[in-house]
């Protein structure tokens, strides 16, 4: 993968293991943990978790006596041998190719446990990124502080938001704008937040070919890093639950047909733009119309020799939009990303451009910025992005 330039994020989980329990036969290693070595240092012997003795059971001490997610081994994160065994385990994975982790259950173990994880692991690797699965709406934030570790998340705010709009005509992309949290909001960073729509835990987006298209555009031009789950591409299983097909065999005839799709045409559109636009992959998102069939926003990278602001207006009516920018523009020659038209815009004037339906364009502006207010509004979203506290 490394060799056709692609990074390789390990899913990794710590939480559980094995189904471990309530089997009617014995199942081979279901229920074991064994080290590097091939020695047997946990197993769970097929007892419900009350039934185990920690105290005096060598090999229970790796487990909880109490169940967690389903059948499966309830990892114990207060015994360190537990902490010491992972983290060596990782560590290995991480010297044979790695490049980040994207953590499984990560709110079933507490934030104690992560803290020290994740200093184990960047002690090694400074700055390797880790993001985790937690649902926990009314305290979600935490496990990105530095304090409890500087895990990132798989953004499900922001997921919820996507289904609100992208699944029903006619609805208001303000929705998604009250789920960004740019500032002060619970997050330590919220660009660093993996975003998406659906996944394998979830009923897949049950969207028209156009809403795809839609969330796609935003997905791909909103702050965070887009993720998009297998087959989604064209749509495969829409609205499909967990068990009900969600996780359903795509298969080779889908994969040589994804490209006839308008889904999938217009994903690899928007996300070929994003992969060669810097102020898309990391710049800064300040809104200016999140509202009905229409959302636009800057988004203001500017480090080193790259100083790049973009221009993001999003349509997802059934008829063409028109827009007229004038909040924070600074003047100069700007060029749309798709098609060669260039609008200079003097100053103290507005951008106007038409967007067509279920549709997006993107306005470039290669330049250092230099208008005062739009300083001022991005050494405010620089300066309140993360959590007031942290």
């Amino acid at each position: 993968m490394h060799a056709q330039g692609l990074k390789v994020v390990q899913d990794i989980v710590l939480n559980h293991g094995s189904p471990a329990f309530g089997m009617t036969r014995p199942q081979p290693m279901f229920g074991k943990i064994y080290d590097k070595d091939g020695k047997l240092i946990a197993d769970e012997q097929n007892l419900p978790p009350y039934k185990l003795d920690p105290v005096r059971h060598l090999l229970h001490r790796f487990y909880h006596a109490y169940d967690d997610v389903a059948q499966l081994t309830n990892n114990n994160d207060e015994n360190p041998a537990v902490l010491d065994y992972f983290t060596g385990a990782y560590l290995q994975w991480i010297g044979q190719g790695a490049d980040a982790f994207r953590i499984d259950t990560l709110s079933h173990m507490p934030t104690a446990f992560w803290k020290q994880f994740s200093a184990r692991i960047r002690a090694k690797h400074p700055g390797f990124f880790m993001y985790g699965e937690a649902f926990d709406p009314d305290d979600i934030g935490k496990y990105t502080w530095a304090q409890n570790g500087g895990i990132s998340l798989l953004d499900f705010p922001l997921e919820q938001a996507f289904k609100d709009v992208f699944e029903h005509a006619g609805s208001d992309y303000g929705k998604l704008a009250a789920r960004l949290y740019l500032t002060n909001g619970p997050y330590a960073n919220p660009y660093e937040l993996v975003t998406f729509y659906d996944n394998h835990d979830m009923k897949r987006l049950n969207a028209s070919d156009h809403g795809f298209i839609d969330a796609n555009n935003f997905l791909f031009t909103a702050r965070g890093i887009p993720a998009v789950y297998y087959g989604s591409e064209t749509g495969f299983e829409r609205g499909r639950g967990e068990h009900e097909g969600n996780r359903n065999y795509y298969g080779q005839p889908r994969v040589d047909a994804g490209p006839s799709s308008p889904i999938y045409q217009h994903l690899k559109r928007i996300a070929q733009l994003r992969e060669k636009t810097p102020a898309l992959q990391r710049g800064l998102m300040l809104p200016l119309r999140f509202a009905g069939d229409q959302a636009a926003f800057y988004r203001v990278y500017q480090k080193g020799d790259t100083h790049q602001i973009a221009l993001v207006l999003l349509n997802k009516g059934d008829q063409p939009a028109d827009f007229t920018i004038s909040d924070d523009l600074q003047p100069g020659p700007w060029k749309a990303a798709f098609g060669d038209k260039v609008i200079d815009v003097a100053n103290g004037a507005s951008l106007h451009a038409s967007v067509g339906a279920h549709d997006v364009q993107v306005y470039l502006l290669d330049a250092i910025a230099t208008r005062s207010d739009l300083v001022a509004e991005l050494m405010r979203l620089m300066q309140e992005r993360g959590h007031p506290a942290n």
